[in-house]
């Protein structure tokens, strides 16, 4: 049976193909009325709706977007957001939701992201990663009246929901643990500084050093690992080389293993290695890593919860989850 097609309804509604695509797309060129007959005529035939006629006739995407202004190469080595993505399907698709994925290159270019997807009713919602101080997303959210979950934060996200986790108690508690174990000299090689989780890390690792009596470094990097390499390469040729390094992800931690390794360095007797967020590369390495744990894909699965109460109507708030929690390993020790 052959599927049916533009032409055939245009036949049915004695009008041209053109008008039909007007119609369909939601665009000015026909009345109301011949809007209306066209989309129920489609409906009719079974023709197979596109999202702008989906949104005539009041249905909904069932589909949710996700874009992410990454390196699409970092998709493919970051344990977190293979996590996150993980725990957004175990809940969208329970309810036969689908997750849109799109990486661009700029906020800007997420901003066109949105107003493209929403004008053509292609999603019920968005998540949103990655928050900045003053994010030029939440202006536009809001005024899209796109229904949104924020992860991250705290930060000014107006109406719009976030969950976030204590990052600065967590780097609090690993920056006491490795003071504990004897160490004086602690440096911290952080992910992308225009991201407000970064700069949260930045100022709590900042003051618990200041509290303590240590000198604060921070090298900033990019969440990859030939950055994470470049970062640890820095610290360590420093005639007062740290003793213990903080990574804000797995995958520079483990770079950061294999250059302390290259250089001749034992870990953890001349360097202790903590890893942030968790994930199987931090125990499939010798030693395996001291880490910040969390949940990571029961982070994704409560804020596609929160996104599908959004959708439905329902009020959504703020929701601070769990606290990543130091679990201690190999890479961990007193210093020499």
């Amino acid at each position: 049976m052959k599927r049916p097609t533009i032409a055939d309804i245009a036949r049915r509604a004695g009008v041209s193909k053109g008008a039909v695509s007007y119609a369909l797309n939601g665009q000015p060129g026909v009345s109301e009325a011949t809007r209306q007959r066209i989309v129920a005529i489609a409906q009719e035939i079974g023709f197979n709706p596109n999202s702008a006629a989906r949104a005539l006739s009041g249905a909904s995407a069932r589909a949710v977007g996700l874009t992410l202004c990454r390196p699409a190469r970092i998709l493919g080595i970051e344990p977190w957001f293979m996590g996150l993505i993980s725990g957004f399907e175990a809940e969208l698709s329970a309810r036969s939701y689908a997750l849109t994925l799109q990486v661009v290159a700029t906020p800007e270019l997420e901003v066109e992201v949105y107003r493209r997807w929403w004008g053509e009713r292609r999603i019920d919602g968005v998540i949103v990663t990655d928050l900045r101080e003053n994010d030029i997303r939440i202006p536009v959210l809001q005024q899209l009246q796109l229904p949104a979950v924020v992860i991250g934060g705290p930060g000014e996200t107006g109406d719009i929901a976030q969950i976030w986790s204590d990052d600065a108690g967590a780097i609090t508690e690993a920056v006491r643990y490795l003071v504990a174990l004897g160490h004086r000299r602690i440096a911290r090689v952080s992910g992308l500084p225009g991201l407000l989780h970064t700069q949260t890390r930045t100022r709590a690792f900042n003051d618990i050093c200041d509290s303590l009596g240590l000198e604060a470094v921070t090298i900033p990097s990019d969440y990859t690992g030939e950055e994470g390499s470049r970062a640890t390469r820095r610290l360590l040729i420093d005639t007062a080389r740290p003793t213990a390094i903080i990574y804000d992800n797995d995958v520079m931690a483990v770079a950061g293993l294999a250059v302390a390794q290259e250089m001749g360095l034992a870990v953890p007797g001349d360097l202790s290695i903590v890893a942030w967020d968790d994930s199987p590369l931090c125990s499939l390495v010798h030693p395996p890593l001291t880490a910040l744990t969390r949940d990571i894909a029961e982070y994704g699965a409560h804020a596609a919860r929160e996104l599908l109460a959004s959708i439905d109507g329902k009020q959504v708030t703020n929701v601070e989850a769990g606290t990543a929690h130091l679990t201690p390993r190999g890479s961990t020790a007193p210093p020499r």
